[in-house]
């Protein structure tokens, strides 16, 4: 008998910035809490990344917004980073009080750091291969990567 998928069984994809070095840092921020193995990178100017933003009916250049997708829905700039910060271990979720603030209001933080980010963090001249740890958790071609057994987190 085959066993159905719950959208709930499906991993959140997280579209980030591919040339961001903040990005980048996010990333490993959010794989070295994330025991469980719930999120998945793709960056937004990969393959996957642009037929996710498609699918969404997102705009494919623009390289500003940090997207996640968790059960079929999508959500942008702060959302996004709040409902990440809700779903990883320890007391990072406290940080999800913070969407009570109005959405202009986070957003044009939100903007405001994703604007300056290249300024204040760099850019990625040459592409820095992830650890194979955290290259496991990377959509490969829009499909879901299956993470590896074993897989131990950087301390």
């Amino acid at each position: 008998m085959d066993e159905a998928v719950t959208c709930s069984d499906l991993p959140i994809i997280l579209l980030i910035d591919g040339n961001c070095l903040l990005c980048n840092g996010i990333t490993k921020f959010v794989a070295k809490r994330d025991k469980n193995l719930i999120f998945r990178f793709a960056s937004l100017q990969s393959q996957a990344g642009q037929a996710l933003l498609r699918a969404g009916n997102l705009p494919t250049d623009d390289i500003d917004t940090f997207v996640m997708i968790q059960d079929g829905r999508y959500y942008t700039k702060s959302d996004a980073a709040l409902r990440v910060l809700r779903r990883l271990d320890g007391w990072w979720r406290i940080f999800y009080i913070l969407i009570a603030v109005p959405l202009v209001w986070r957003n044009c933080i939100y903007d405001f750091i994703a604007r300056n980010r290249f300024r204040w963090f760099g850019t990625a001249d040459a592409c820095s291969l992830p650890t194979p740890q955290l290259m496991n958790r990377f959509l490969e071609n829009g499909v879901h990567a299956e993470p590896k057994e074993n897989i131990l987190d950087e301390k």
